[in-house]
């Protein structure tokens, strides 16, 4: 996968694409692999290239998300300053994903400003198209339900 084909990466300027083509690494996985649990140190960005990574959240899996398209990303903490993941990240068919440490990614943007704030509103409409995709689920298992009875 060409790094400038993920909706992420568009629109970057070339020295952009070039550093971040140096940094990547692909890594395949088994089904049945973590990415990363719960709690793990958030020290990758991860992209994925073929397969499927469900995304749990709480000890039982309450809230899932399947990463299933080719050039979805996931482990988003890394990039908004959170020390650990929030969530588990499990391979559900053999996948291949991208894997981008975060410091390294951090000192690209810092010499590539302008690539990095186009990055960064490309990522919050991701994480707002999904948020409001989420608000969707719920509010349609909501109606299914029914409203509580306070009586």
């Amino acid at each position: 996968m060409f790094i400038n084909e993920i909706d992420l990466f568009k629109g970057m300027g070339q020295g952009f694409i070039n550093e971040i083509a140096k940094v990547i690494v692909e890594e395949p996985y088994e089904v049945g692999s973590f990415l990363f649990k719960e709690g793990d140190p958030a020290d990758y960005f991860f992209v994925l290239e073929e397969g499927s990574v469900r995304l749990t959240i709480g000890e039982e899996g309450h809230i899932t998300y399947t990463i299933d398209t080719s050039g979805d990303s996931f482990g988003w903490s890394s990039l908004v300053d959170r020390s650990t993941y929030t969530a588990n990240a499990e391979c559900t068919q053999p996948t291949k994903v991208i894997k981008i440490e975060k410091e390294k990614l951090n000192n690209i943007f810092e010499k590539h400003r302008f690539s990095g704030l186009l990055f960064y509103k490309h990522l919050a409409k991701i994480i707002g198209e999904r948020l409001i995709n989420n608000y969707r689920v719920l509010l349609s298992a909501y109606k299914k339900e029914g409203q509580p009875s306070y009586g």
